[in-house]
């Protein structure tokens, strides 16, 4: 693995890809900076070497080109804050401005590109569009794990203009290290708690995961179309009816493989997608006609929590309710306390991204577990066993 940490900086100008897509509010201020946080340890050793560093990122999603609700400026202060100096702005990623400000910087300054998604040339992965990037730097870093698993003009085409000169920052050093960490002899019992809305977003994650462990828990939208394939009546319940033989299927590739398949026992359940509907508790295959499963049930909860809590490894991906909600967080914050408790006792805790992360952090645990990725996707498909492209072109001279 090419890392930061075999790389001097010194008087080398770094043109760092970071994932900074982070949720702003109506006043664009930042509402959940971890992912900045989490750059730093990298931009700060390119600065201690005697470097000067360029951050470039995308933010949201812009349909037509630059919208001020996507403008990385936003972050300006924040950095400033993060770094104690000036961070210099240039109002696009590239042109005359951004090129000026990038050949002037000098030393242990910082300079932050406007979004790069604000040109379609990002997303499409152009090379020309690579090729301009990768003029304003000396070398590249990739430091976006979030992003890796697209193949987009920074996170992977622009590393081809640095056949010599490209390496892995800290963090996605550490979330290949952590995911290869429960890829390989994981210690036993290993747990993996899935959940979330869909069953196809996590099909393959699945059938990877039955060769590796020992328990798989079952949760969120997705728990009721395993509980309609075992027979159960489901109510208005989300359901993937197009996937119901393919949970009949994995229900017997656990039991094949003596994988303890858990789905809830119970639910919490609502008569409306809403945190002032009215509430019920109920076993999980009975759910009352236009009610609906919005949250693992009390006696699922302590299930889950007693499987977790004997565990010594832990791979989480996905909300066990609408955790958003109120009334229908708590199944997800029981399995969180369990995590912590379990993580406490010795075990080895992964909280794969995204909603998972957003909830650990919500709860106030991100430091009371082993790790939480930064990025959802790209840590799935990664364990999945498909190439990252931003991967791939940090590790190979032929991507």
């Amino acid at each position: 693995m090419k890392t930061i940490d075999q790389y001097n900086f010194a008087g080398k100008k770094a043109l760092v890809r970071v994932d900074f897509n982070v949720p702003l509010d109506a006043e664009y201020r930042i509402t959940d900076d971890t992912r900045i946080r989490a750059a730093v340890p990298t931009i700060q050793k390119i600065l201690a070497d005697g470097g000067a560093v360029i951050l470039m990122s995308h933010l949201g999603r812009p349909k037509t080109g630059p919208e001020e609700k996507y403008s990385l400026k936003h972050l300006v202060n924040r950095l400033e804050q993060e770094f104690n100096t000036t961070v210099l702005f240039a109002e696009d990623c590239v042109g005359p401005q951004a090129v000026q400000l990038a050949a002037e910087l000098q030393p242990g300054q910082i300079l932050l590109l406007e979004n790069l998604r604000f040109h379609k040339a990002e997303e499409k992965g152009d090379a020309d569009f690579a090729k301009e990037l990768a003029t304003l730097g000396d070398v590249y870093v990739n430091d976006a794990f979030g992003t890796a698993h697209r193949e987009h003009a920074s996170t992977a085409v622009i590393a081809r203009y640095f056949p010599k000169d490209k390496v892995m920052g800290y963090v996605m050093t550490a979330e290949l290290e952590n995911a290869r960490r429960v890829l390989g002899n994981a210690e036993r019992p290993y747990t993996a708690i899935m959940g979330g809305a869909k069953i196809s977003d996590k099909i393959l994650i699945i059938e990877k995961l039955m060769d590796r462990v020992d328990n798989l828990l079952i949760g969120g939208g997705m728990s009721y179309t395993f509980v309609k394939a075992d027979g159960g009546e489901i109510g208005s319940s989300l359901v993937e009816e197009d996937k119901i033989d393919l949970a009949k299927r994995l229900i017997a590739m656990a039991r094949e493989k003596g994988v303890n398949l858990m789905i809830p026992v119970d639910s919490v359940i609502a008569d409306a997608f809403s945190n002032d509907a009215n509430v019920d508790t109920c076993l999980s295959h009975h759910i009352k006609p236009l009610w609906m499963g919005l949250d693992i049930g009390p006696t699922a909860r302590e299930m889950y929590a007693d499987v977790i809590r004997n565990s010594k490894t832990i791979l989480w991906n996905g909300p066990m309710g609408v955790f958003e909600m109120s009334n229908f967080s708590v199944g997800t914050e029981a399995v969180a306390d369990a995590v912590v408790d379990a993580t406490r006792m010795g075990a080895y805790s992964l909280i794969g991204g995204g909603d998972s992360a957003a909830a650990v952090n919500k709860f106030g645990y991100a430091d009371r577990v082993s790790y939480v990725s930064t990025g959802g996707g790209a840590l799935l498909e990664y364990m999945e066993g498909k190439t990252l492209p931003g991967v791939a072109a940090i590790e190979r001279d032929d991507y």
